[in-house]
C-alpha cells in the first residue's frame, strides 16, 4: 500500500493535467439532441461541423475531438458544446481524466466483475452501446448480449438500464446466479422463485400464491401472474435483465420449458390482441456466456429472435484509448500489448491496471505471463479447468498450439472454442487468439501429458 501511496504522489506531481471525455450517457444525450436540431432546423439532414461550429463556438477539430472520445478537453468545452443544444452537462455525462481521478482509481484493487456506472475504465465498442440503448426502447424488445466471460457484459447491460431508467422506463436485474440447488430442483419451484423475486425488487405485493394453479401448469402460471399482476402495475414500460441465464444450460428440463416461455412473451407482444399491449411494456435482456448446446429446439427458444450483440475484444485503438485513461505515456506499448493478449477486455484492464501502479513492466508481463503466482494466473487456470470438461476441445487445442498456421477446424467446435474466447476463426480456420494463450496451453497440455503419462 505504501508503494502505491508513492506511485500516486508521483503521478499527481509529474503528469499534466488531462481533463474529461464524453462518457456513453454523455455521447447518446449529445447524439440525440443533434438529431432533434437536424429535424427542427435543417430539414432532417446532420448538421455539417462547420456548422456545429458557429452554433457552439468551437472549432470543427475541438468538436472531432469530443466525438471520438479518445483525447480529453476541458470541461468548458463540454459545456459549450452540450448549452449550444440545450442540454445542462451532468456529472453522468464525462469521466475525468485529471491526475487525482487517476490516481485515486490506482488506489483500488484490480477490476473484479462490472465497471461501476461511474467508472473512467467503460470503452465503448460502436456501434454496440446504441444498437442496444435504440432496441430497448421498441415495444416488446428482446436483447441477448453474449460473449466470453469477463467480457463486458454486464457492464453493457447495467449501462443500458441505467439509460433506459433516465428515459422514464422501469427496469430490474435478476441474476440467476442466486439461484440454489434447491430452487432449480424442477421448473415450478424456479418459476415461482422468479416470480417472487421480481415482485419483490418491484416493491409490488407478493401474491405468487394466490395466482398459482397446479392445473394449467407452471409457464402458464407464470405468463398469467406478469400478466394479471405485475406490468399491470407498472406505470411506464419494464426492463427486465436477465444475467447468468447460461446457468440453466446445466438443467435442460428448466431451461428448455422457461426459454420457450420467454420466447412466448416476446411473440405475444407481436399478435395483435387485446393482452398485446401488455406485453409491448416488458423489454427484456438475456446476458449469456456459453453457447446452446442443450436446448433440442431452437425455433422455441429466444436465442433466434430480436436483437443479437455479441460482444468482441478490444481494437489496436479501444487499447490504445484504456492504456491512455490509466494515465500511462507509453502508448508505444499498445502493440506489444494486442500481441500477448489479443484486446481481451479482462486480461488486458488487469495488465494495464498493474503496469499504472508500477507492479509490473510490460516485458515481465511478456516474461512471465504465465507463471501460476502471476497475475493472469487464477484466470488461465480457470480457462484451463473449464476445458478439462470437454476432452475433445482440449485435444484440438493443442493441436493449435503446435501449429503456426491456422488449421481446418470442424464448424461445431471451432464455434465452441471461439465462444470462450480462446481462438479466431477466418474461412473455417482457426488460429489461438493471443500469445500468453498460445503459451499457457502449449505449457498446461504438455506438463498435463507427462503427470498423466
Amino acid at each position: 500500500m505504501i508503494q502505491q501511496l508513492q506511485v500516486v504522489q508521483q503521478l499527481q506531481s509529474q503528469r499534466r493535467k488531462r481533463g474529461v471525455i464524453l462518457s456513453s450517457r454523455g455521447w447518446q444525450r449529445l447524439q440525440a439532441a443533434e438529431q432533434r436540431l437536424a429535424e427542427q432546423s435543417n430539414a432532417g439532414k446532420p448538421h455539417t461541423l462547420e456548422q456545429l461550429g458557429e452554433l457552439t463556438d468551437l472549432s470543427p477539430n475541438t468538436i472531432t475531438k469530443v466525438r471520438r472520445k479518445r483525447l480529453a478537453v476541458d470541461r468548458q468545452t463540454l459545456e459549450l458544446y452540450f448549452n449550444a443544444l440545450n442540454l445542462s452537462l451532468n456529472p453522468n455525462d464525462y469521466i475525468s481524466l485529471d491526475p487525482d481521478t487517476i490516481a485515486q482509481s490506482l488506489l483500488r484493487k484490480p477490476l473484479q466483475g462490472q465497471l461501476s456506472l461511474d467508472s473512467s475504465l467503460y470503452i465503448d465498442r460502436p456501434p454496440v452501446e446504441q444498437l442496444v440503448c435504440e432496441e430497448i426502447m421498441q415495444p416488446g424488445a428482446l436483447i441477448r448480449i453474449r460473449a466470453p466471460q469477463q467480457f463486458g457484459k454486464t457492464s453493457l447491460m447495467t449501462r443500458t438500464l441505467a439509460w433506459a431508467q433516465d428515459k422514464q422506463l422501469s427496469g430490474t436485474v435478476l441474476s440467476l446466479h442466486l439461484a440454489d440447488a434447491a430452487v432449480l430442483s424442477n421448473l415450478d419451484r424456479f418459476l415461482r422463485w422468479f416470480c417472487a423475486v421480481i415482485t419483490q425488487s418491484l416493491q409490488l405485493p407478493h401474491q405468487v400464491d394466490d395466482h398459482w394453479d397446479t392445473i394449467f401448469g407452471s409457464s402458464y402460471n407464470c405468463t398469467r401472474y406478469f400478466e394479471s399482476c405485475l406490468l399491470p402495475e407498472m406505470n411506464a414500460p419494464l426492463v427486465l435483465a436477465l444475467d447468468g441465464v447460461d446457468i440453466l444450460f446445466h438443467y435442460p428440463d428448466i431451461a428448455s420449458d422457461f426459454f420457450g416461455m420467454l420466447r412466448a412473451w416476446y411473440e405475444k407482444a407481436r399478435y395483435g390482441n387485446s393482452t398485446s399491449n401488455a406485453w409491448q411494456q416488458l423489454r427484456l435482456m438475456v446476458v449469456y456466456s456459453t453457447e446452446i448446446h442443450s436446448l433440442s429446439d431452437l425455433n422455441q427458444s429466444p436465442f433466434n429472435v430480436g436483437l443479437s450483440v455479441e460482444l468482441s475484444a478490444f481494437t489496436r485503438e479501444q487499447v490504445l484509448d484504456l492504456t491512455q485513461r490509466y494515465g500511462l505515456e507509453q502508448t508505444e506499448c499498445v502493440e506489444q500489448l494486442m500481441e500477448l493478449l489479443g484486446g481481451n477486455p479482462y486480461l488486458t484492464q488487469t495488465a494495464l491496471y498493474h503496469m499504472s501502479t508500477q507492479e509490473i513492466s510490460l516485458e515481465q508481463l511478456q516474461h512471465q505471463g504465465i507463471a501460476s503466482n502471476g497475475i493472469f494466473g487464477a484466470y488461465l487456470r480457470q480457462q484451463f479447468a473449464q476445458l478439462q470438461l470437454y476432452p475433445e476441445l482440449l485435444a484440438v487445442l493443442k493441436v493449435m498450439t503446435q501449429s503456426s498456421e491456422p488449421i481446418d477446424l470442424d464448424p461445431l467446435i471451432a464455434f465452441r472454442l471461439q465462444s470462450m474466447g480462446l481462438i479466431r476463426v477466418f474461412d473455417f480456420q482457426g488460429t489461438i487468439s493471443c500469445t500468453l494463450y498460445r503459451q499457457y496451453f502449449e505449457r498446461a497440455l504438455r506438463m498435463s501429458a507427462v503427470v498423466n503419462a
